[in-house]
């Protein structure tokens, strides 16, 4: 077996969508984590990569035989004005894997220093942002929602500095790939149309090959990047995800999130809640992110105009027609999902209500998010257990109606309360990140170096869905039920 197998496709297209960069050497790199089960499934040996030389590889200290390390170009929105260059100011993509199932697999460095994007900046990434993308992308890819992975992370020796000197790190990121909706904006803003086209046929070819056969590949693309947003917001939702920073540069066009800088969970639920700092007027809201997802990918629309048709009044039917689709995906997958965490299996016309005023009652009694999906699980087998959801409630009397018109609707299905509480379990996940948990295991290891939080928070958000008896202290809510909590960009 091969280190490292590269295989690199996007450093094959034209050199304006990239700079040529390797990653700049650190001091003393030390492994922190190794995702051994993911090196396994991309085809790497893990004894390899936790042995020196893996390691310095990694670290970005030496560039593994047949990588070829760039910092791609790309452009974006950020809090909606319009930046038309960007790129990776601090990531270096080393190359691409094919992995066992015959994916391709973007291979990036997080943290590995300057590169002709860095915009001043030194290219290094803090240890604490890198151990929260490195948890929070590994929860959700056990939540079983679309994501970038994470397969290392090591720190690096040198202090970096930011409101104060903290601890450097690499993050070792997997992907489908790191084409962003800005990278398509990147070539519009240049009126590149034949760099557009390249990157297009590239995306098709990676991404969504069987719609490179249809009638017009450009809005079969559209449709496809549509569908697969419309369906990754909805699973946010489902588990009270709040991403914190949709802008267009952090949108995948493969339909993984992507960029984890001041993401966060929903406590007690309210659709207004906003964690970032940054975000002051509520732009990248919990309840707002399906309307900023459209938002974005019309964005991407206007940039695939000059490929969809001749002539400009076409190319925009042709743009429309397929962001129509979006709002009829996105409400059958959210709706859907609703329903499955609700345990109803057939489908009524009454259960978005039934959805939505549950919703409702939450938001008005600061009811916990994941504690009141997880609690009705047992509730749908024993009204006993209606107790545990009754106390998640300012007035537990909000509850007790909502649930008489639940039990109601759930009778009309001729399922097996057992069966029904087990399905609604696989769906409702005990374990989330929660905020406190991630700030304390962030300040275990950069104030006082011990990784044993993190190692032991990874284990049980690795099994969200079980009932972990001897780990429940990580299933509560914070004290005050996160009210006040902020996060902060990763740079």
């Amino acid at each position: 077996m091969t280190a490292l197998p590269f295989d690199n496709s996007y450093a094959r297209l034209p050199e304006r969508f990239y700079a040529r960069r390797s990653p700049t050497p650190v001091a003393a790199p030390r492994l922190v984590r190794l995702n051994r089960a993911l090196a396994e499934d991309l085809g790497l040996d893990p004894d390899w990569l936790a042995g020196p030389d893996g390691v310095a590889a990694l670290a970005g200290n030496s560039v593994p035989d047949g990588a070829d390390p760039i910092a791609a170009a790309y452009a974006g929105h950020q809090f909606g004005q319009f930046v038309p260059q960007l790129g990776d100011g601090r990531a270096v993509l080393l190359g691409e894997v094919i992995d066992r199932t015959g994916q391709r697999r973007d291979i990036q460095l997080k943290g590995a220093g300057p590169t002709p994007f860095s915009r001043r900046g030194d290219g290094r990434a803090a240890l604490g942002p890198v151990l929260r993308e490195y948890l929070v992308s590994e929860a959700m890819a056990a939540l079983g929602i679309p994501t970038t992975r994470a397969l290392a992370a090591v720190t690096t020796g040198e202090p970096v500095v930011r409101e104060t000197l903290l601890p450097g790190a690499v993050l070792t990121r997997v992907a489908a790939s790191h084409i962003r909706v800005g990278t398509f904006q990147f070539f519009a803003a240049r009126g590149d149309v034949e760099a557009l086209r390249a990157l297009a046929d590239h995306a098709l070819a990676r991404h969504y090959p069987e719609a490179a056969e249809a009638g017009n590949p450009y809005r079969a693309l559209l449709e496809r990047v549509v569908a697969a947003q419309a369906d990754l917001v909805a699973r946010w939702l489902h588990v009270g995800f709040v991403h914190g920073v949709m802008n267009t540069d952090n949108m995948s066009v493969a339909g993984e999130t992507i960029d984890y800088g001041p993401c966060a969970f929903l406590d007690a639920y309210d659709p207004r809640t906003v964690y970032s700092s940054i975000d002051r007027n509520g732009r990248y809201a919990y309840g707002q992110q399906p309307r900023i997802a459209l938002w974005n990918l019309t964005r991407l629309a206007e940039t695939l105009l000059p490929l969809l048709a001749e002539g400009e009044d076409a190319s925009v039917a042709e743009a429309e027609a397929a962001l129509a689709t979006y709002a009829p995906r996105f409400e059958a997958a959210y709706h859907g999902g609703l329903a499955r965490k609700l345990g109803l299996a057939e489908t009524r016309d009454g259960d978005p209500a039934l959805a939505g005023d549950l919703l409702k009652r939450m938001a008005e009694n600061q009811a916990d998010f994941t504690l009141t999906f997880r609690a009705l699980c047992a509730a749908a087998e024993r009204p006993d257990a209606d107790a545990a959801v009754r106390d998640l409630f300012v007035d537990p009397t909000a509850y007790d109606s909502w649930a008489a018109d639940w039990r109601a609707r759930r009778a009309q299905e001729a399922r097996d309360p057992a069966e029904t509480a087990a399905a609604m379990r696989r769906v409702n996940p005990a374990f989330i990140p929660r905020n406190h948990r991630v700030e304390a295991m962030i300040e275990a290891a950069v104030e006082r170096d011990d990784f044993a939080p993190f190692a032991t928070l990874l284990a049980v958000l690795a099994r969200p869905y079980d009932d972990q008896s001897d780990r429940a202290a990580f299933a509560e809510a914070p004290a005050g039920g996160g009210v006040g909590y902020r996060t902060f960009c990763g740079t």
